[in-house]
């Protein structure tokens, strides 16, 4: 049984988590095996996020004069609340995933910032490449031009050890 003290301290460290959170997604982990749980967990906190279960009074208590207070206004039943630090989407895939595995787990709402998101926004974020993901995209894009240029010039280099003459002194030729 918590304390009055426990309980405040844990509010307490919800505000906080609610603050630094960039997205937080409500859900529900109670009825999963636990090690099933742990690793759900683990898979979170790999992806910079926090899962917390608790009373949802003390949820509620937590997000008194915040934007999520319309959220957790009315839970009923049992329900966990993911937080994520740095990279919301990897937190949602995490989420989705899991959800893919065991029922019980669904999203039942969300914030991204100050910004209250649909299920279907949810998902949609979940979807999203890792933020690992896109970088590489983003750096492949920059390197394609690079890429080329170096096979061209490559090309070049092979057809002139190979005594062929180069496209380009044929052009040169060509104009005079």
């Amino acid at each position: 049984m918590l304390t009055r003290a426990d309980k405040e301290a844990l509010v307490e460290n919800l505000k906080t988590d609610i603050n630094n959170a960039k997205a937080v997604f409500l859900t529900n982990l109670v009825g999963i095996p636990s090690n099933d749980s742990v690793q759900i967990r683990k898979e979170v906190r790999e992806a910079n996020g926090k899962v917390i279960v608790t009373r949802n009074t003390l949820f509620r208590k937590a997000t008194e004069g915040t934007a999520m207070e319309a959220l957790l206004q009315n839970l009923k039943g049992p329900h966990a609340l993911a937080f994520a630090f740095e990279d919301a989407p990897a937190v949602a895939k995490c989420l989705k995933e899991a959800g893919k595995n065991f029922d019980l787990i669904e999203f039942k709402g969300g914030f991204l910032g100050k910004e209250e998101l649909s299920i279907q926004q949810i998902n949609e974020l979940a979807d999203l490449p890792s933020r690992d993901e896109m970088i590489g995209t983003l750096l492949a894009t920059f390197n394609a031009p690079i890429s080329a240029l170096a096979r061209v010039l490559f090309a070049i280099q092979e057809q002139k050890e190979a005594g062929a003459p180069a496209v380009l002194e044929a052009k040169a030729g060509s104009r005079e």
